[in-house]
């Protein structure tokens, strides 16, 4: 049978064509199914944060939103005065608007953005600010930082301002437990990067935004994230909370006068989760939404440090006091630890307070050598004393199967060959052993200390407690300012 050169040429390209076709149409058939549409998650969040109010929050959110902005103020006052805080004062003032908000102890004033950059840098460098421990974000400070700067501009109500400050921290929250932990084990610092939603929210609230306004201001807030784990150790990590406030009070500003954005910027496909992480678990954001909150999960440090430190802390500090060890009788310290530990705070020789703040082997090291964690552990002084940088060498962390990030396990020799122990279950401050309140005004007065004067201190503590009965929140503020 004869062909022609046309149908020689068609069998040809049959012949080449039908395999790739075919192997085209198998790996079509064995890809995963795809992902099911998600739920409108921002429009969701959106009409949550506005349908909130003062009278539908639980008392015990209540009184948990209260003891968060009474820590959070005291480590922003206690902060104040770092290095940190004076590079950022003196690099923006220069460039600072009309002088419309306070910085926590000190007696400048700025425009409300650079005044929420700046409070939100100095209630994060001692690394002693709140810590919701199921994403390790540090609520307060991107929130409360946004939201006091606006109070300087328009009178808020303490009520408004409470259900404003909780709306925050679960919008943040909720979305970090909807990314955490891929997103944070990619090396994004999550503070960062879900505190803008916070903020906005909060702020956005407060602006009296409409529906529409309000998914615009999240997806504003969704275009700026910040911070990245290797500004550990460094001034960086603080500027990531101070930039999230500013970007969260910038999205809603923007949003209230109508710069749009995208409906589904949380939940698209090239939206923000995403992006930014592998993991997006919708239902933490929507379920329970307005009837179980995050708040409730958040914990108050009582050593100024990386969080998953304060377990080896307590530890090593229930070694000294109730077994009396001194230090110089330390033969050696095996630590059993979770592996996020050493990829946390596995700095061996820190040079500074900073670095220190993520250095298990300092940590130990001061705790058995001074018996506390507090801020003058985590010093510049403290990480150079001889007898800590020598005890130090003997702290032998090992990542051990079965130990939680919240624990450790920790055996003390001494050179006389006898050993103590200790296994930390829940260390102080966790959800399971909170700190008090009598606990949480020591910490207060114990960083506004040198800061500020006795009487004002107690009279911006009292302030704090009695936030719901403020006619004006702004107060707190006005009161915690240095010459007040």
């Amino acid at each position: 049978m004869s062909m022609n050169r046309r149908s020689l040429i068609g069998a040809a390209g049959l012949a080449l064509t039908t395999p790739a076709l075919q192997a085209g149409h198998a790996a079509e058939a064995s890809k995963p199914a795809a992902k099911p549409a998600p739920p409108p998650v921002t429009k969701i969040l959106a009409q949550w944060i506005l349908s909130s109010s003062y009278d539908t929050l639980p008392e015990a959110v209540r009184r948990e939103g209260v003891r968060s902005f009474l820590n959070w103020v005291g480590v922003a006052i206690g902060g104040s005065h770092h290095e940190t805080v004076d590079v950022a004062v003196s690099a923006l003032q220069p460039f600072s608007g009309p002088p419309q908000a306070g910085l926590f102890g000190r007696t400048e004033r700025f425009d409300i953005m650079n005044a929420a950059f700046i409070n939100g840098v100095s209630s994060h460098i001692f690394d002693f600010d709140d810590t919701h421990l199921k994403t390790i974000i540090h609520p307060a400070g991107p929130v409360a930082s946004a939201i006091l700067a606006y109070a300087g501009m328009k009178p808020i109500s303490g009520k408004d301002f409470l259900d404003a400050l909780v709306v925050g921290i679960e919008t943040e929250c909720r979305i970090g437990n909807a990314v955490y932990p891929n997103h944070y084990d990619a090396g994004w610092h999550i503070t960062g990067t879900c505190g803008p939603f916070g903020a906005a929210a909060t702020a956005g609230k407060l602006m009296g935004l409409t529906e529409q306004q309000m998914v615009y201001a999240l997806g504003l807030a969704a275009s700026q994230p910040v911070g990245l784990r290797e500004s550990f150790g460094s001034m960086n990590k603080s500027f990531n909370p101070g930039r999230a406030a500013a970007n969260g009070l910038f999205a809603a500003i923007l949003a209230a006068k109508g710069f749009t954005s995208s409906d589904g910027m949380i939940e698209a496909k090239r939206g923000w989760a995403n992006t930014i992480s592998t993991k997006q678990d919708w239902s933490e954001i929507t379920d329970g939404l307005g009837t179980r909150y995050e708040s409730q999960l958040n914990t108050y440090k009582p050593f100024a440090c990386g969080i998953v430190m304060h377990p080896t802390i307590d530890a090593a500090i229930q070694i000294r006091d109730e077994d009396h060890v001194k230090p110089e009788d330390i033969k050696r310290v095996d630590l059993k630890v979770h592996p996020l530990v050493l990829e946390l705070t596995g700095k061996t020789a820190p040079k500074t307070g900073l670095e220190g703040k993520f250095s298990i082997y300092h940590a130990a090291a001061v705790a058995f050598v001074e018996g506390a964690g507090g801020e003058k552990q985590f010093s510049d002084r403290a990480v150079n004393d001889p007898r800590v940088v020598a005890l130090r060498q003997k702290v032998m962390p090992v990542v051990t199967p079965g130990i939680d990030a919240a624990q450790v396990d920790m055996t003390v020799t001494l050179n006389d060959g006898r050993t103590f122990h200790r296994h930390i279950e829940h260390a102080i401050g966790s959800v399971e052993k909170p700190m008090s309140d009598k606990q949480l005004e020591a910490k207060f007065a114990d960083l506004a200390a040198g800061v500020l004067p006795d009487a004002q201190a107690k009279r911006v503590m009292q302030l704090c407690w009695s936030l719901p009965e403020l006619k004006d929140a702004g107060d707190v503020m006005r009161a915690g300012v240095q010459g007040a």
